[in-house]
């Protein structure tokens, strides 16, 4: 009777247990499925901008040195001063020239005496002609001298060569300046143009005249887009340029081809031996964008999360060109496909999301970083 009594409770207190401990436990659920916001791929046209450094030279820039050795006696202008061709600049001391002038005056003097007093005597066969000619040229040398002194004298007076703005002044009264002097005394520039002298490599040379409109060097250069100038400070100059020339030749210790734009300077912001950057458009014509914050970057290739219905994959992309805060793709995204624009952090590949459509632009205006 015993025994039978242990084989009912023992079975009735097992089921009791499983019934105790599965009370206990809470149901399972699904893991919540978070909104996350979406872009769709669509086609764009935008301008982008290739930017090379640049040297701002004045359209005529002459460097002023005297033609003769001297002493600087007065200095006539100020540095930033217009001037007009044949202002003097600067006065050289001449004492010497003058005493050597008076001499070389004498001299010719002397020398005319001579050949007045040899005519007559020429003239009545009582000496030779060759002794009057001589004298004559004695004279000649004598005034030859004396014209060149002079011509000195002249040039101990500096002038303007044109019209323009004075550059630094290397050299102040009582310094002794020549022709063969490292600095010139200053340099005048004419700026109310002004060029722009930039270089681009030989790679991107030969990609830039491939795109270029035109079947000749000539007319592509004349179809050329207007260009842009960023200042030393950041901000962009107002007027636009024109690409004017290109040489004919690769620098050797470079590789590089020099070209020549020229920019308005009627206000004269832009002096002779200012810096800036070119900024050459290019219009890419239905491209592919993307916000550059939506994508991320492994192993040094980019990547996105593109939408599948409610569930993400991940898809290399490849960048052609960065524009502002956007990528332009030219491989790995069709038009009309679904990306995820921003959240990488929370989620992986396979991941479910709620998808929640929202304008590209909206995306770009979120972010505070600028994607150059």
């Amino acid at each position: 009777m015993k025994k039978h009594t242990f084989n009912i409770l023992v079975p009735c207190a097992l089921v009791l247990a499983l019934f105790s401990c599965g009370k206990n436990e809470a149901p399972q659920q699904a893991p919540r499925v978070m909104p996350y916001p979406v872009i769709e791929i669509s086609k764009r046209s935008i301008t982008t901008f290739d930017d090379f450094p640049a040297s701002i030279e004045g359209k005529i820039n002459s460097a002023v040195r005297p033609k003769i050795s001297g002493y600087i006696q007065e200095v006539l202008v100020e540095e930033g001063q217009e001037v007009k061709q044949g202002q003097t600049l600067f006065k050289l001391e001449t004492q010497s020239l003058n005493q050597d002038a008076q001499a070389a005056q004498a001299n010719v003097a002397a020398a005319q005496l001579e050949v007045n007093k040899l005519k007559p005597l020429v003239e009545q066969n009582i000496i030779s002609a060759v002794q009057l000619e001589s004298a004559k040229a004695r004279l000649l040398q004598a005034q030859s001298t004396f014209n060149s002194i002079g011509a000195n004298i002249n040039y101990a007076t500096v002038k303007s060569p044109v019209n323009g703005v004075v550059g630094s002044i290397n050299y102040r009264e009582g310094a002794l300046v020549s022709a063969q002097d490292p600095m010139p005394l200053t340099s005048v520039s004419a700026i109310a143009e002004v060029y722009a002298y930039f270089s681009m490599n030989e790679k991107a040379f030969i990609s830039f005249m491939a795109e270029a409109e035109g079947e000749t060097a000539e007319e592509k250069l004349n179809n050329m887009p207007e260009v842009k100038l960023r200042l030393a400070n950041g901000d962009m100059y107002e007027p636009t340029g024109t690409i004017e020339t290109i040489t004919g030749d690769v620098n050797e210790q470079t590789g590089t081809i020099t070209f020549r734009a020229k920019f308005p300077n009627t206000s004269g912001l832009l002096r002779n031996g200012s810096s800036g950057t070119v900024l050459i458009p290019k219009t890419y014509t239905n491209a592919i964008l993307i916000p550059a914050a939506s994508t991320f970057e492994r192993q040094g290739k980019f990547f996105v999360y593109k939408v599948i219905k409610d569930s993400l994959a991940d898809k290399a992309v490849s960048v052609l060109k960065t524009a502002n805060r956007y990528y332009i793709i030219d491989d790995g995204l069709q038009a009309g496909e679904v990306i995820l624009a921003k959240g990488f952090n929370k989620v992986t590949s396979g991941s479910k999301i709620q998808p929640v459509k929202t304008s590209m632009d909206s995306i770009i205006n979120s972010f505070d970083t600028v994607f150059k």
